[in-house]
């Protein structure tokens, strides 16, 4: 192996190790919580949740710019007296937007538990918003093991407390909440021992320099916003389920969605070293890479869907008071095979490639289609199957559409392997949705080996490429 793949092995195990530990965490999350919570206590947590994954947005871009204008740079190239500066900008920006949303939530919401969850909320704005800016520097600069290391303390930190809380008897979602904001806190505190030597600073280092945030901002906007648009598109759902259905319903959906996460953390791992590799990548070798990759990942989410069988029949026997939301999955799973291609493959590329404008543009149309379909399957039918349904049909034509632009800008085609896909998606989904769980194994097993039947020369290739790329 040359010094370039030793490297990347390494970044991966890293991100790899602290993202097995979070998978671990979330599984107990996931399936330990709503056995011992209520079904409206896991759906106040579940609300929280839901809330808090909108929090980067109001940092406008910020760290995201850095991401993108410093991605391939040297640690030690950077200045340090500027990243100072920015440091301190960003967390005052969002103090001042944590006061707005604290103030605002105590004269506009009524209901005692939500008026508790936005107080949290605050909080959780600062902590995240904070920590972004040492997360997004780290993997911009392939510093992957200190990164690692950030996620890891946060979410061991995190599991411990909510451990102690439970063998003590709690069975509140405020406990949870308030566990999740100790772990960022302290996480925060390690990011900024890890960045010292940038924040250990005189604060007559300090300059406002509105021109450097004005470029981080401005490059980072159009990231923030397009990221915020693709989580909209489930969003949107989810915010219609929760108005128009109780909380126990939300809880329910949002048992099936957190499922479905479980295969994007690896997934996202691997997305986030690749970033800083494609910018350092001669343009010419991108398509390529692209094919090879392809092939590789799709194989393995199309296999990964199987894994939906066993769970079904065990989660329905663990959770028995979510087993009829249970049969949402097979719904709910395909998002796996798309979501995991825009995040691993198409978004890195275009992030590589400094196309949020197409991103942007892309994930708009994609919401203001998911936004019309939720409003048809929600509000006027009042039909909960359709409208989850609607999330795996809004994510796979956006997915379908980014992809095909993609191919366009680095020449390559995927028609073929886009109609393989599709149908895949649908045989599992009318299969698991319509017949009994064994026959519909059984067909979903012969139309996979169908499918690797008719990829064998693409497969071929991509172990050989790999091979070579291992040694060249």
């Amino acid at each position: 192996m040359n010094a370039k793949t030793l490297t990347f092995l390494k970044n991966i195990s890293y991100t790899l190790s602290s993202n097995v530990v979070t998978l671990i965490i979330s599984a107990l999350v996931v399936f330990i919580l709503p056995k011992l919570l209520s079904i409206e206590e896991y759906g106040y947590w579940q609300l929280f949740i839901f809330y808090s994954s909108y929090v980067p947005f109001l940092q406008f871009g910020w760290s995201d710019g850095v991401y993108l204008r410093y991605g391939g740079r040297e640690y030690k190239e950077l200045d340090k007296n500027l990243f100072f500066s920015q440091f301190f900008m960003l967390f005052l920006s969002q103090i001042f937007i944590a006061i707005i949303i604290f103030v605002s939530s105590n004269l506009l919401v009524h209901d005692i538990d939500k008026s508790f969850i936005f107080f949290l909320l605050a909080i959780f704005l600062v902590l995240v918003n904070t920590r972004y800016f040492f997360i997004y520097l780290l993997q911009a600069t392939n510093r992957f093991k200190e990164y690692s290391r950030i996620i890891l303390t946060d979410r061991v930190l995190y599991i411990s407390l909510i451990i102690a809380f439970l063998f003590f008897g709690a069975r509140d979602y405020k406990i949870i909440i308030i566990s999740e904001l100790i772990g960022k806190l302290i996480s925060v505190l390690y990011g900024i021992y890890c960045c010292r030597d940038i924040l250990y600073r005189s604060f007559s280092a300090f300059k406002f320099n509105l021109g450097e945030t004005i470029k981080n901002v401005s490059a980072g906007f159009k990231l923030t916003l397009s990221n915020t648009a693709s989580m909209l598109i489930i969003g949107v759902n989810r915010f219609g389920i929760e108005r128009f259905w109780d909380v126990s319903t939300f809880a329910k959906v949002s048992l099936t969605l957190n499922i479905s996460n479980f295969m994007m953390i690896f997934i996202n791992a691997v997305g986030i070293i690749l970033f800083p590799i494609l910018k350092r990548t001669n343009k010419k070798k991108l398509p390529e890479i692209y094919v090879t990759m392809r092939t590789f990942l799709m194989v393995l989410l199309l296999g990964a869907l199987i894994v939906y069988y066993p769970l079904n029949v065990i989660l329905s026997a663990w959770l028995p008071n979510y087993a009829e939301s249970l049969i949402y999955m097979t719904l709910v799973l395909p998002i796996c095979v798309y979501e995991g291609k825009m995040a691993l493959l198409i978004n890195t590329y275009l992030k590589s490639l400094r196309k949020e404008n197409l991103m942007l543009t892309i994930n708009s149309i994609s919401l203001v289609i998911s936004t019309f379909i939720s409003f048809l399957t929600i509000v006027l039918l009042g039909n909960l199957d359709l409208a989850i349904v609607s999330i795996v049909f809004s994510l796979a034509l956006r997915s379908v559409i980014a992809e095909l632009l993609l191919s366009r800008i680095i020449n390559i085609s995927v028609y073929k392997d886009l109609i393989l896909e599709i149908s895949m998606t649908v045989i599992f989904i009318f299969t698991g949705w319509y017949l009994v769980s064994w026959l519909a194994l059984i067909i979903y097993l012969i139309a996979y080996g169908s499918y690797l039947t008719l990829k064998r020369r693409d497969i071929k290739d991509t172990l050989f490429k790999v091979r070579v790329w291992m040694k060249a």
